[in-house]
């Protein structure tokens, strides 16, 4: 079977790392981890007090930042100038800047340009918000994630509560509703479902059901495409 590029796209908290690390395992491909990466870049910002609304403090900026990602413990782990920030990029202060920061055409093409040099030898998982319209428009498999906003915020209160982060349900919802509205109006590259992809609704869906769901798509267009 052909190596392939699979472009997972969706809202917040729908799931999406979830079912891309669970891809990436099963298939043996690398995983792609976007919303990281602009997480990354958001940490950056914060910590080194730069004015995102400062078209060239964030020119500049850009120039110091290098992202990359390593597999520890079977965990797949976001590395800013070769520090470990996966706990750090998922503390609420970034959560409250990243659409924002991730709306910024000259951060987005900064960074498109990295996944796409990421992708060049296929067999890779992507998510994102524009995974399948933007970086890979050309990926074999395209599939975007949706669910019910209150099970995603009860999905997501867990996740932080399972790494150490107190966050309130409200916040947390109040939060998700304002990335969805931010991301899917930007200007530059807003979250949309690309004309080929597959819904899957998981809002009833365990994650073994959606894993299965996703597997079965990508063992078809494997073997579909052209060797």
């Amino acid at each position: 079977m052909k190596r392939i590029i699979i472009a997972i796209d969706g809202y917040s908290s729908c799931g999406k790392s979830t079912l891309a690390k669970g891809l990436a395992k099963s298939l043996h491909y690398a995983y792609l981890d976007s919303g990281a990466m602009y997480r990354a870049v958001t940490l950056y910002f914060l910590d080194n007090q730069v004015d995102y609304n400062d078209p060239a403090a964030v020119l500049e900026a850009l120039r110091h930042i290098e992202i990359h990602f390593e597999r520890i413990e079977g965990q797949n782990r976001t590395f800013l100038n070769g520090r470990d920030v996966e706990h750090d990029i998922r503390e609420m202060r970034v959560s409250d800047h990243v659409s924002p920061v991730s709306a910024i055409s000259v951060v987005r093409r900064a960074m498109v340009e990295q996944q796409q040099s990421m992708g060049r030898r296929r067999g890779i998982v992507a998510d994102g918000r524009d995974i399948g319209t933007v970086v890979f428009p050309d990926a074999e498999l395209k599939i975007f994630l949706t669910a019910d906003v209150d099970v995603r915020t009860s999905r997501r209160h867990l996740e932080l509560a399972a790494k150490g982060i107190d966050a309130e349900w409200d916040e947390i919802k109040r939060n998700l509703s304002e990335r969805d509205r931010i991301d899917s109006s930007r200007a530059d590259s807003p979250l949309r479902k690309a004309d080929d992809a597959v819904v899957i609704d998981n809002t009833l869906l365990s994650e073994d059901q959606q894993l299965e769901k996703a597997l079965a798509l990508a063992k078809s267009k494997m073997d579909q495409t052209p060797g």
